[in-house]
């Protein structure tokens, strides 16, 4: 065959266009629909088991995992004072008590920018986050409530409430510092 008989040759390829069009479209829409899944998937909760190892200050810790792997944890909802604030230190001790040494699951969905999972400290049925909110021993960081739950949010917000109108820890002083104020000097 030469070059001309090409040319004289049926073009399936045009009557094949519109199909490889809607073929595309349809490759286009499972890729996207893959990728929304795969996005969505990350906004699964996760469970970290282990053992708490280290309390750095009011808000963070260090747990030890079954295969003996340190993760740094940094408690969901809440922001506690500065370990060289005013009440860091008892804040620290506070979580301290708390949790040090005992067995905790960490409910997580995802890390910070500092690499520190970002999660709900439950030392059996107590939330950790929720007793440093209820204690007086921290803010409800309401920067990122959008993070949470919604009946976690009210539950969350409510425990500063009564602490402030109890005057408990922190709430004690007169106008107490917000760390992230505290941070930014």
């Amino acid at each position: 065959m030469n070059a001309s008989s090409y040319s004289n040759a049926p073009r399936t390829t045009s009557a094949l266009q519109p199909l490889a069009a809607s073929g595309r479209r349809l490759l286009l829409g499972l890729s996207l629909a893959l990728l929304t899944s795969t996005c969505q998937a990350s906004k699964v909760d996760k469970l970290l088991d282990g053992r708490v190892v280290g309390v750095a200050d009011g808000d963070t810790i260090t747990v030890l995992d079954q295969a003996t792997q340190p993760h740094k944890i940094r408690l969901a909802g809440i922001d506690a004072p500065e370990k060289h604030q005013a009440f860091g230190q008892r804040a620290k001790q506070n979580l301290s008590d708390l949790v040090y040494g005992k067995n905790v699951s960490v409910v997580w969905r995802k890390k910070d920018r500092y690499g520190r999972i970002i999660g709900k400290v439950m030392v059996g049925p107590v939330d950790a986050c929720l007793t440093q909110l209820s204690q007086g021993m921290a803010w409800h960081y309401k920067q990122y409530e959008k993070d949470q739950p919604a009946a976690e949010r009210r539950s969350y917000a409510a425990a500063e409430q009564q602490a402030r109108q109890r005057e408990l820890g922190l709430w004690h002083e007169e106008q107490p510092t917000a760390p992230w104020d505290f941070r930014r000097r």
